[in-house]
């Protein structure tokens, strides 16, 4: 196994920029609300989770953190349009190809947690709906091996932004829960997968309380709104492997 050389923090200057540039944007393009930034947690190791319902999201947790903050994310951006596809790679993130085990980006994002970093990462691994949908193993994975503490954030409205409509600027909002530790995942194998599963749907339920319930989707109290989520549970990439592997850290 290949010693990956994670520095973090990095890109500082150009970061900062960017981070500047994206409260212009949301300045510019819509009504803003952030709730519950005293939730926010100082000087220690964070893994933030947001639910994705739009290409958008990652320049919301630019908005919201510092620019401190890495990502851990889609190698391909199949719902963004061509223009703002360089965005992320301009800012720099670990690259995980969807239906590959994704080794060197998991690692790379536990080197940041124990370097004491902020990622974030949307569990439902794509957003290809806008409703809530079942996590991918690994945001469970990286808080039982790192022990960080978790950060849940509900971002609404984005879908209202793109296409952009002149002179209106939808209200967006995004509300910060409580930080959580992660449990202490038992059991060899089976048993726990099974573990790690259960509490990457509780990682879930704590973003489900941050979103209006309409948008709650497969963690809804409504059976008949979890009953219309089931069309969009399905993991398009299962089974399948998006693009060329690569084990290059960004």
């Amino acid at each position: 196994m290949k010693k990956l050389n994670i520095k973090y923090p990095r890109r500082k200057t150009f970061r900062s920029f960017l981070h500047q540039l994206s409260r212009l944007a949301f300045w510019l393009l819509a009504n803003v609300e952030i709730i519950g930034e005293e939730n926010i947690p100082k000087d220690e190791p964070l893994i933030i989770v947001a639910n994705h319902f739009n290409f958008a999201d990652p320049v919301a947790f630019v908005r919201i953190f510092s620019w401190k903050i890495e990502f851990v994310g889609g190698a391909v951006f199949p719902h963004a349009p061509q223009l703002l596809q360089s965005i992320p790679k301009l800012w720099g993130y670990y690259s995980l190809y969807r239906g590959t085990g994704s080794r060197d980006a998991l690692r790379a994002a536990e080197g940041v947690i124990k370097k004491g970093g902020l990622l974030g990462i949307f569990p439902e691994g794509g957003n290809w709906a806008e409703v809530l949908r079942p996590p991918r193993p690994g945001t469970a994975y990286l808080a039982s091996i790192t022990g960080a503490r978790i950060l849940p954030v509900g971002l609404s409205g984005l879908t209202d932004i793109f296409p952009l409509k002149l002179g209106k600027r939808p209200k967006v909002k995004f509300k910060i829960g409580a930080p959580f530790y992660p449990p202490k995942i038992l059991g060899r194998g089976r048993e726990r997968r099974e573990n790690l599963d259960e509490f990457g749907h509780e990682i879930m339920r704590h973003i489900a309380e941050l979103l209006p319930p309409e948008k709650r989707g497969s963690y809804s109290e409504d059976p008949e709104l979890r009953a219309v989520a089931k069309e969009f549970e399905a993991y398009p990439w299962e089974g399948k492997m998006e693009g060329e592997v690569i084990g290059e850290v960004h």
